[in-house]
């Protein structure tokens, strides 16, 4: 790894957190005067084009465009030469280590699914957009029709989990929820992400689309808050839907052998509930997420009352009243059986 890329990246690491003015700016934006306009596309192709407000939003904005394209020279594109490329693993050399041991490294390229011109923080993409990556190769119908063999309501399961949720070893799982267009008695599948314009629309004075949930603008969203909200949008066909979705990505891609079991996420229990947020899509194409208040996703009535993971409200003291009550029940004619057995003389008795 160069030291000159090292230093970059800690320089735009730093800037970052102390709100300090990064010296790429402008250099960035020299090179988004040709490579942000459409007319770049009649030069070299549609390869060259960049959206400004998608790239400002990523990371290696802050480190600049000659970080990666170091090359470059003052005279460009003038001088006929071609910008080199820095690899990935020249910033990203654990992540390049764990990918190339998984099934998926001898398939595909970091580029094969990461737009290092768009590229976002896994809490800054919805579950949707995730899967939507895994389709590019793997065709929706022939997953479902493979994990049908083993797994009930596939369909329902691959529409409502992010591919990584299954097929990495990744970390700390949490809710993700999403407002959705949702007509009433519409199966899954027939809706989609509500989008940035159709939430600004619930906003009559425009503002932070957050505050279509998040009234107070704490940041936060507590279960009352929550209640406003789906009651409000009743009548708008939208709905709170959750992805089980890891907070900690790994990219070791493969096929892990508790995830065949139901228990994994069906028998984890309100713990694995208690994180939850909810993304809201923003400007650069990503999503911005807001926590919710603890435990309020196991509210259904009134909370998330379209979103349920059977198995989330397992309660150890309600199963163990539960198993009593069954106890109970099958003692009552076990034990009315045996005193009938043992006074049977003196009912004969009584009966002469």
């Amino acid at each position: 790894m160069r030291v000159y890329t090292m230093l970059l990246i800690l320089a735009a690491l730093m800037a970052s957190i102390t709100g300090a003015v990064w010296g790429a700016e402008p250099e960035n934006d020299r090179c988004l005067a040709c490579h942000g306009s459409k007319d770049i596309i009649k030069m070299g192709g549609e390869r060259l084009l960049i959206n400004p407000v998608r790239f400002a939003a990523t990371t290696h904005s802050f480190i600049g465009c000659k970080t990666c394209h170091d090359s470059v020279t003052p005279q460009h594109p003038r001088d006929g030469a071609k910008p080199s490329k820095a690899s990935c693993r020249e910033c990203h050399a654990p992540i390049q280590a764990e990918y190339a041991k998984s099934i998926h490294s001898a398939k595909a390229a970091c580029n094969d699914c990461h737009n290092p011109h768009e590229v976002k923080s896994p809490m800054a993409v919805s579950g949707d957009d995730i899967n939507a990556k895994c389709a590019k190769c793997h065709d929706a119908r022939k997953t479902i029709k493979s994990h049908t063999k083993w797994l009930p309501q596939a369909d329902l399961h691959i529409e409502a989990l992010p591919c990584i949720t299954c097929h990495t070893g990744s970390k700390d799982y949490v809710i993700t929820m999403a407002i959705e267009n949702r007509p009433a008695g519409a199966p899954k599948g027939d809706f989609k992400l509500a989008s940035l314009d159709e939430l600004s629309r619930l906003l009559p004075q425009g503002g932070d689309i957050s505050r279509v949930i998040d009234k107070d603008g704490n940041g936060s969203i507590s279960l009352k808050e929550l209640r406003e909200f789906n009651h409000s949008v009743n009548r708008r066909d939208m709905r709170l839907w959750g992805m089980m979705t890891p907070e900690v990505v790994t990219h070791s891609y493969q096929i892990l052998d508790n995830r065949w079991d139901c228990t994994f996420c069906h028998a984890s229990g309100p713990k694995a509930m208690q994180t939850s947020y909810v993304a809201f899509p923003d400007k650069s194409g990503g999503d911005t997420r807001l926590p919710v208040e603890k435990g309020a996703i196991l509210d259904i009535l009134y909370g998330t009352p379209d979103f349920y993971m059977l198995g989330s409200t397992r309660s150890t003291p309600l199963n163990i009243l539960g198993a009593l009550i069954i106890v109970c029940g099958l003692m009552f004619p076990l034990v009315h059986g045996t005193l009938r057995l043992l006074t049977r003389k003196n009912r004969k008795e009584h009966q002469q």
